[in-house]
């Protein structure tokens, strides 16, 4: 796995971009198995542990990609970057294929992408070389804290990458005002929604 030919993978499925800068456009996603971060409050527990997901190669999951017809490829964790990407990836854009990366950036990213999208945890620090690829930075907000938290890596990202300030879900309702409070006084940042979960769908 090492080599990234092949990789564990909890699940493929076809949906919804819910999240940040993309939301609403249709996506394949490939959500990888194996986190060392292990946020308290992850939606995703099962895929922390590679050992209980399947493996597949990277002619496996690019055939699925292109079975679904879907040109923007999401791929997911779980942490991706524990893994070298770059088999995957340059499969993936052989077939013209967008790719999208969901990452904490706590490990070194490697592939080709169209987008990455850098979410920093508490649990385990983004490596400053991460954030300086990502073109969007999304940082969950709990508490004000979260925010003021999340304010130190604007430094280190591009100039361009986009900003965005997304409420925990289960503490949906006062982190959105936390958040709502914030952004009007600071127009470059915006709000993400976990908007898949409000439609009730994967």
């Amino acid at each position: 796995m090492k080599l990234g030919n092949q990789l564990p993978v909890m699940e493929e499925f076809l949906s919804v971009q819910g999240e940040g800068a993309n939301t609403g456009q249709v996506a394949w996603f490939i959500r990888l198995a194996g986190c060392d971060v292990g946020c308290t409050w992850c939606d995703v527990k099962d895929s922390w542990d590679a050992k209980n997901h399947p493996i597949k190669t990277v002619d496996e999951l690019l055939q699925n990609a292109l079975s679904s017809g879907a040109k923007n490829i999401v791929v997911t964790g779980g942490e991706p970057a524990l893994y070298d990407l770059f088999p995957l990836t340059n499969a993936l854009k052989k077939h013209h294929l967008n790719t999208w990366l969901e990452t904490s950036g706590s490990s070194k990213i490697t592939g080709l992408w169209d987008w990455i999208c850098l979410s920093p945890k508490k649990f385990k620090a983004p490596l400053s070389e991460a954030l300086g690829l990502a073109h969007e930075l999304k940082v969950i907000v709990l508490n004000k804290h979260d925010i003021s938290w999340g304010l130190d890596f604007v430094k280190h990202v591009s100039s361009t990458c986009q900003l965005y300030l997304q409420p925990e879900w289960d503490k949906r309702d006062k982190a959105s005002e936390i958040i709502i409070d914030f952004v009007t006084k600071n127009p470059n940042w915006r709000v993400s929604l976990q908007t898949h979960k409000y439609l009730d769908i994967q």
